[in-house]
């Protein structure tokens, strides 16, 4: 049986560099956000996005309990608004769309800005960068901030990104998501 979860790192893994700059921009409970500051390292930076404020609470919890470096920025703001916080070419990018597990259901992330957030991750990508995108169709904003994306991604050159989308044909509410690399 495949897990989505070793997969999606194994796309990323081959980017990852120590030094480098990651963003999270769902921060949720903060897993992503401790397997970033991991991978980057102490001389790393990890910039970590969520509007909820117990969802930075979590994640500090999280990240102390992990034993991770001091190399992150937890920021209660939307995602959409991270060029007014990062400024600098990032390797790695994870979006976990949705809502914050063990959290209220009703606040999820929203099309309008899932793509502005997306469009402005694109922007900030590095050479040899990789943005990775799980989507989460089982409810009415996951499908169609799903179906957006797709369409927008149709619209990106071939010869600059490579993008694929890994989905189980058999199960379409469960998770997927798209790997952007740049080339």
């Amino acid at each position: 049986m495949i897990d989505l979860l070793t997969l999606e790192k194994s796309f990323l893994l081959p980017h990852i560099k120590e030094g480098a700059t990651a963003v999270d921009y769902t921060m949720g409970n903060g897993h992503d956000t401790a397997f970033l500051s991991k991978a980057v390292g102490e001389s790393g930076k990890v910039y970590a996005f969520d509007i909820q404020e117990s969802a930075l609470v979590s994640t500090a919890g999280n990240l102390k309990s992990e034993g991770c470096p001091d190399n992150y920025r937890l920021i209660c703001a939307s995602h959409h608004r991270v060029k007014e916080f990062v400024n600098e070419p990032v390797k790695i990018g994870m979006f976990n769309l949705g809502y914050l597990p063990g959290g209220d259901k009703r606040i999820t992330t929203l099309r309008e800005t899932t793509i502005a957030a997306v469009k402005a991750a694109i922007d900030l990508m590095d050479t040899d960068a990789a943005l990775l995108i799980a989507v989460y169709p089982g409810h009415e904003e996951g499908e169609i901030e799903g179906e957006m994306l797709t369409e927008l991604f149709a619209s990106y050159s071939r010869y600059k990104y490579c993008i694929g989308k890994f989905r189980l044909c058999n199960s379409p509410t469960s998770p997927y998501f798209f790997i952007i690399e740049t080339k």
